[in-house]
C-alpha cells in the first residue's frame, strides 16, 4: 500500500468514528463508551505574535479569540478514560465579515486531521471539561 493510500484509509476510519460520535442514537457494538461533556478546553495560537491562550468554552457558548468567534456545539470523550481523547464540534466564524472559517469535529489527539485553516490564528482541542 502506498503512503497516500494508507493516509486515506486512516482518514476515512477516523471520520467514520467521528460520525458515529455525532449520532447518539446509534448503538456501538465495539469500542469505548462515549460520554458528553459540558465544555471544552481549547488553546489558541496567534502565529504573528507567538502567544498562546487557553480558552475554556461551555456547550452553547460563544467566545471571542482574536478576530474570530468560537462556538462549542458538543464535546465528547471516552467514558472509561476521559484524559485519553476529546472530540469537540466547533463553529468558528470571522468577526470581521461573519464568514464561516471552520465547522465540524476537532480531535484532540489529531489536531491536523480536521484543522482550522487561518493565516494568523490556530485553534486546537486540549480536552473536555
Amino acid at each position: 500500500m502506498t503512503l497516500r493510500m494508507t493516509f486515506c484509509a486512516t482518514l476515512v476510519a477516523s471520520l467514520l468514528a467521528v460520525t458515529a460520535l455525532s449520532q447518539p442514537g446509534v448503538a456501538q457494538s465495539e469500542g469505548p463508551t462515549i460520554a458528553s461533556s459540558d465544555g471544552v478546553n481549547l488553546r489558541g495560537l496567534d502565529k504573528l505574535s507567538g502567544t498562546s491562550t487557553d480558552l475554556p468554552v461551555s456547550v452553547g457558548e460563544t467566545v471571542s479569540y482574536g478576530r474570530m468567534e468560537i462556538a462549542l456545539l458538543a464535546c465528547r470523550y471516552p467514558a472509561e478514560n476521559p484524559e485519553a481523547e476529546a472530540f469537540a464540534f466547533l463553529e468558528i466564524t470571522s468577526e470581521v465579515n461573519g464568514e464561516r472559517l471552520f465547522y465540524g469535529w476537532m480531535i484532540a489527539s489529531s489536531p491536523a486531521l480536521n484543522a482550522l485553516d487561518h493565516a494568523r490564528y490556530d485553534v486546537w482541542v486540549m480536552g473536555c471539561q
